[in-house]
């Protein structure tokens, strides 16, 4: 049985899983789902076809579910799903989707939210994702899976970030970041997140394949296409470079991101 503070305030409609925690001047409205354990400490507006998922701890003057910060938006009913044990932070917004998207706004499992961050309209999220404080995501943005996104960083609409990244604090990414880059804070890419990926347990083995890998793509000689083509031969059966490899290939809207210079290791 879900557990709501006097002063809040839950349309009908609404649907609350088991045990959860409605706290002191939170605002519910009609068409969101809250699953179980998930618990709203206060102050929070969620709105919009929203649905948090079990586990999910929501701090003081969230807004989620809010309509997209877009002049194209119509009022269409675009969602915002967000996933599991969702850690998210004083002040964080989070916006629907939009016709001219994907209609829907998600958020993976076990992600964190630190004070002030926004994931705008059409965004995808993996999980394991991290944001400091306020970090920003434009509309139609995608950010793979443990991913982790410094204080003040901001990525343009549509750009890609690739799974289990690090991007600079301050960072403004413009452009595609490949899987395991690391951005510095102008947002150029600045070689392999190699705490990252030791952190995570990733074999000597695979880390210097990913090191090899990212050196021919980027400092090899011919045409970008042609070194990519190079590197899927030359490491083909190896997921981590494959993983790269396929990022490149399906590029997005905007280009990729690239050294401007060539640093220790890498």
């Amino acid at each position: 049985m879900a557990k709501i503070a006097p002063t809040a305030s839950v349309a009908d409609g609404a649907k609350l899983g088991a045990d959860v925690v409605i706290g002191p001047y939170c605002v519910i409205g009609p068409e969101v789902t809250i699953g179980d354990g998930a618990q709203l400490v206060s102050h929070v507006s969620i709105q919009g076809i929203t649905e948090i998922g079990a586990g999910a701890k929501i701090q003081p003057f969230s807004s989620l579910g809010s309509p997209p910060q877009s002049v194209h938006y119509k009022g269409e009913a675009s969602r915002l799903i967000v996933g599991r044990n969702a850690d998210i932070r004083e002040g964080v917004t989070m916006n629907t989707g939009t016709a001219g998207g994907r209609m829907e706004t998600r958020v993976g499992d076990n992600c964190m939210f630190m004070v002030g961050a926004h994931v705008g309209h059409d965004c995808i999220v993996g999980n394991n994702v991290i944001f400091a404080n306020n970090a920003t995501l434009g509309g139609h943005a995608e950010i793979g899976d443990f991913t982790f996104i410094g204080g003040l960083g901001a990525v343009h609409q549509n750009a890609r970030v690739g799974e289990q990244a690090i991007l600079g604090g301050c960072a403004g990414i413009r452009h595609d970041v490949i899987p395991f880059g690391a951005t510095d804070a102008r947002g150029n890419l600045g070689g392999l997140n190699l705490v990252g990926l030791k952190r995570r347990g990733f074999s000597r083995d695979t880390i210097h394949k990913l090191r090899a890998a990212y050196r021919e793509i980027f400092f090899g000689s011919g045409a970008l296409a042609e070194r990519v083509e190079a590197v899927a031969q030359a490491y083909a059966g190896d997921p981590a470079v494959e993983k790269v490899v396929t990022f490149i290939r399906g590029a997005g809207k905007r280009r990729l991101n690239t050294p401007t210079t060539r640093h220790e290791g890498e």
